[in-house]
């Protein structure tokens, strides 16, 4: 899958040249709906070399040889696609990228100069890893989720001698001294088992925020006493953490998916949330923002824009509009939020779907 770097790569390669861009909504679970895709698709295609055939004839030959590039690329897909969307990129000449992505894509088929990147903006989601750690007092297992697949990691265990405790416990009395001054068996038993679980949470944190690195969500599983000691522990992760004492330790592989991707996109929509008040703020007060379409296409025409923020429904509504936004964003190294519907009702009300962050100010 593509990286935010790598799209915005391809955009500028590929900007003064005829692309073919496919989207494909491949998310079909019903074996009589498996080509369904497939119908879409011809449809779309046949569509779009007609408006070709209208406004541009001498092109066909061009969109005819990057159709069939594609089109050869599909033919390896019978039935179902392998993921819940495809994205395919192709010139008269080249197949530049071609590959099924985890999140279901608008059906779209389009002839143009450059790529039509805004769908994809929302797919980069997916690239985002999520770490998802289950813990008790005596082990943990630690998982990372991205572009749809789950992968367990790492099995911890509690660096505790059992042996030597049940012995120690065997051979004294109830009552009798061990260990320190004053304590009983039972209580240098539960002294040695906190503070093994102590170690065993310190290795859980370390590798938790090696995985997460800066970006990464992290979701933490077990009882309820773990999970709050774990997420208090868990510095420079803030807003980036999910406590589920849902799920436990004995959690089969695709239990712990549903429960990571239902996590992840909990924390998606806070951070979208948390990012679109900034914004917002910025905007009204500090002159650091701009909301609305004419301001904000006037700043990214300058280069002041170091993140944009658009709405989902304005990109739905607005197809070629966000696109060239997003392209002026790309051109000038600003970052993109695409904002689900919910949480860009806020924007679609006072700026029209759209926002920046600005570099400065004028």
């Amino acid at each position: 899958m593509l990286t935010r770097s790598r799209l915005a790569d391809l955009y500028k390669k590929l900007r003064d040249t005829n692309v073919l861009s496919v989207y494909i909504d491949g998310d079909q679970t019903n074996p009589a709906d498996r080509r369904a895709w497939h119908t879409a698709f011809e449809h779309g295609l046949a569509v779009e070399r007609r408006r070709i055939s209208e406004v541009d004839p001498d092109g066909l030959d061009a969109f005819d040889r990057a159709s069939a590039r594609i089109v050869d690329e599909l033919e390896t897909h019978k039935a179902f696609l392998p993921a819940r969307g495809w994205i395919g990129f192709a010139t008269d000449d080249a197949l530049h990228y071609a590959e099924g992505v985890a999140v279901p894509m608008p059906d779209l088929v389009r002839w143009e100069f450059g790529i039509r990147a805004a769908p994809y903006v929302r797919a980069l989601k997916q690239a985002r890893i999520v770490v998802a750690a289950l813990a008790d007092r005596r082990k943990a297992r630690i998982f990372t989720y991205q572009n749809g697949a789950l992968c367990e990691h790492t099995d911890l265990l509690a660096d505790l001698d059992h042996g030597e405790l049940h012995e120690s416990a065997a051979s004294h009395r109830a009552g009798m001294q061990t260990g320190s001054r004053g304590e009983t068996g039972s209580d240098a038993g539960q002294r040695a088992l906190d503070v093994s679980a102590s170690r065993l949470h310190a290795q859980v944190i370390d590798e938790v925020q090696r995985l997460a690195g800066r970006d990464g969500f992290v979701v933490f599983g077990g009882t309820q006493d773990v999970v709050t000691g774990l997420a208090r522990q868990a510095d420079g992760l803030e807003g980036r953490v999910a406590e589920r004492p849902s799920m436990h330790i004995d959690m089969s592989e695709p239990e712990v998916l549903a429960e990571t991707e239902e996590a992840a996109s909990e924390l998606s929509l806070r951070v979208q949330d948390r990012t679109l008040a900034q914004v917002l703020d910025a905007a009204r007060s500090s002159g650091r923002g701009c909301l609305g379409v004419k301001d904000t296409t006037e700043a990214l025409r300058n280069g002041r824009v170091d993140l944009l923020v658009v709405t989902r429904r304005l990109r739905e509504r607005e197809a070629d509009l966000v696109d060239h936004l997003i392209g002026a964003a790309f051109d000038h190294g600003a970052e993109v939020e695409e904002i689900a519907a919910d949480v860009g009702a806020r924007l679609d009300a006072e700026g029209e779907g759209v926002a920046a962050r600005l570099r400065y100010t004028v």
